[in-house]
């Protein structure tokens, strides 16, 4: 009751309600990809992106003020993620990500990329120091134990994810070719990442210096 009365109030005080959070909302598109911000937003933006790419991970960080918090919050743009999966931990980490669900995706995602340089280096020693052991698994068995062993997964849980959710996300084959098949899908000019589309327009090869001139160019506030 109380929060219904200040907005009422605020309504009264401006002549208008509040203004639309548009970084709160995502969802799954047909294709897999994920879908951040208003739908139609004059402004779209689609990023091939990998856990494993500390050139996306510097991407997402320094973006992150002024890209989801300024421009897809103001409903002026839309951020599309296609995962474009690299190796086993960029799996495991899409899988983890993806599994917190729309309202937890792009919170999951960020934090990822955040921490890439301390689960990153832990899961390359987990490779590395269990090889033989992880060459007995099949494919789902290595992609989770992946998972397990860089701190991926113990971080999701810390985000409030259960051992339950988690392990159906694992579970979940159909979810996780549909993961795989945003990477088999992409075209052929995609020769790194991140890689951005800009309105359908390709601009590869920046970061965020060079990619924020050209949203705002385009009508992005």
């Amino acid at each position: 009751m109380r929060v219904l009365l200040a907005v009422f109030a605020l309504f009264l005080l401006t002549g208008a309600a509040p203004k639309r959070d548009w970084s709160q909302t995502a969802r799954i598109l047909p294709s897999g990809a994920y879908l951040i911000g208003n739908p139609a937003a004059r402004v779209k933006l689609v990023e091939y992106a990998s856990y494993t790419c500390s050139h996306c991970a510097d991407f997402s960080v320094k973006s992150e003020p002024v890209l989801k918090r300024q421009m897809i919050a103001s409903g002026s743009t839309s951020l599309e993620v296609r995962s474009f999966i690299r190796d086993r931990l960029d799996l495991a980490a899409a899988i983890l990500a993806r599994c917190t669900g729309p309202k937890g995706f792009s919170a999951t995602s960020s934090a990822i990329f955040a921490a890439q340089p301390q689960w990153l280096e832990r899961g390359i020693e987990y490779q590395q120091g269990n090889a033989a052991r992880l060459a007995m698994y099949p494919a789902a068995a290595q992609v989770r134990a992946n998972a397990d062993g860089s701190g991926l997964t113990a971080m999701v849980k810390a985000r409030g994810l259960s051992d339950a959710a988690i392990d159906a996300c694992f579970a979940n084959q159909p979810e996780i070719d549909r993961i795989v098949k945003l990477t088999a899908d992409a075209p052929k000019e995609i020769d790194s990442t991140p890689t951005f589309y800009l309105n359908g327009k390709i601009v590869p090869h920046v970061g965020w210096d060079q990619l924020e001139p050209a949203l705002r160019k385009a009508g992005a506030r």
